[in-house]
C-alpha cells in the first residue's frame, strides 16, 4: 500500500472539515472537487460563490461547501469577532480585529480555532508570513511549545524519512533543536515511521570542534531526557544513515546507521539538504508540514498544482487526528 492510500484509508469516513481560503483558485478547486468526490473529506472554499462556480467548468462542486465571507450570517460573523477578540486579549480594538477577518487567511483560521473546521489548507496565491501568522496570533503553540517549525516528509519507494527544521527557523539553539526534535518525533508516528533521531553535525562524536557543534552535542545530552524515542548526535549524515560508517564513526550508538528522523541545525542545511535528496536523489518531498501548532494549518508553495493541494489537505486532515 501507498503512503497516499494509507493515509486515505486513516481519515475515510471521518467526514473532516478543511477549509481553504484561497477557494476561487482552479488548483483549490480542482483538488476540492476531487477530495469530496472520493469522500475524503469535506472542503469548504472561501470566496464569491459565483466566481467560484465560474472558474470551476466542469469540476464538481455540489458535494463542496462554498462560504462566502463578505455575506456571512451577521450573528455567526458577531460570535467570531467576539471569540477573536477574547483570543487577542486586548490587543487591538475591535475594529481592528473586524477588518482582519475580512482577510480569508484570518476568517479560515479562526473557522479552526472555533472548531467549525478541523484544519485550513493556504498559501497557493499567498505568501508563507500570510499563512503562518494568524494561525501564530490565534491557534498558537501547543502547550510547551515555543515555536513552530516545518518538516518534510522524504519518500522514495517504501522508505521514509522526516526532514527538520527545513521552512521556518532561521537559526536553533540546542533548546530550539530539542523542540524541533519532539514535534517531528509526533509527525513521523503519523506517517507511520517508528522515529530514531539523528541531530546532525559536520562532526561525528567530537571528530571536529566549534560552536556549532557544541550546541548540537548540547540538543543531542537534553534529547537522552527529553524524547521517548531514540536519539543521538552530534551525528555526520552518513553516519546517521549509513551502518557501514556508522560502525566506523559511531559504534555503539542505538540510532547512527539507522536513523530517519534527522534535525538540522539551522534551516539553511535543512533546505538545502532536502533539496539535494529531492533533486539528486530521487525522494518525493511532502510538505512543508507546519509543526507544533494547536490545531492544523497547512502552508502550500505558490508554484503547487492541484495534485499537491489534493496530498497536502489529505495530511492536514492527518496532523487533525
Amino acid at each position: 500500500m501507498s503512503l497516499l492510500d494509507e493515509l486515505k484509508e486513516k481519515i475515510s469516513g471521518l467526514n473532516k472539515k478543511i477549509v481553504f481560503p484561497e477557494g476561487d483558485d482552479i488548483r483549490i478547486i480542482e483538488a476540492a472537487s476531487r477530495l469530496a468526490d472520493e469522500q475524503l473529506i469535506h472542503p469548504v472554499l472561501l470566496g464569491d460563490p459565483e466566481e467560484i462556480k465560474q472558474n470551476a467548468g466542469d469540476f464538481n462542486l455540489s458535494n463542496v461547501e462554498i462560504v462566502d465571507i463578505n455575506n456571512y450570517p451577521e450573528k455567526d460573523f458577531e460570535e467570531m469577532l467576539d471569540a477573536l477578540e477574547e483570543r487577542r486579549n486586548g490587543k487591538n480594538t475591535r475594529e481592528q480585529l473586524a477588518e482582519w477577518l475580512k482577510d480569508a487567511n484570518y476568517f479560515g483560521t479562526m473557522l479552526v480555532y472555533m472548531d467549525k473546521a478541523d484544519g485550513m489548507v493556504s498559501g497557493a496565491a499567498h505568501a508563507t508570513g500570510d499563512t503562518v501568522r494568524p494561525a501564530l496570533q490565534i491557534i498558537k503553540t501547543q502547550e510547551g511549545m515555543r515555536r513552530i517549525s516545518g518538516s518534510f516528509l522524504m519518500q522514495k519507494g517504501d522508505t521514509r524519512y522526516i526532514f527538520a527544521d527545513c521552512a521556518i527557523n532561521i537559526e536553533l539553539d540546542a533548546k530550539g533543536m530539542v523542540e524541533v526534535a519532539k514535534q517531528s518525533v509526533i509527525t513521523a508516528k503519523q506517517f507511520n515511521i517508528d522515529p530514531k533521531v539523528a541531530f546532525l553535525s559536520f562532526s561525528t562524536k567530537g571528530s571536529a570542534k566549534g560552536d556549532m557543534v557544541t550546541k548540537v552535542q548540547e540538543a543531542a545530552s537534553m534529547a537522552k531526557d527529553e524524547l521517548d524515542v531514540p536519539s543521538d548526535g552530534e551525528l555526520q549524515f552518513d553516519a546517521a544513515l549509513v551502518p557501514e560508517v556508522a560502525n566506523k564513526k559511531a559504534p555503539g550508538s542505538e540510532v547512527a546507521g539507522q536513523a530517519n528522523v534527522f534535525v538540522f541545525p539551522e534551516l539553511q542545511s535543512g533546505n538545502i539538504g532536502y533539496k539535494i535528496a529531492q533533486r539528486l536523489g530521487g525522494f518525493e518531498a511532502f510538505g512543508p508540514l507546519l509543526q507544533g501548532l494547536a490545531k492544523p494549518v497547512s502552508d502550500l508553495s505558490r508554484g503547487c498544482v492541484a495534485e499537491d493541494v489534493y496530498n497536502v489537505a489529505i495530511i492536514n486532515a492527518i496532523q487533525s487526528l
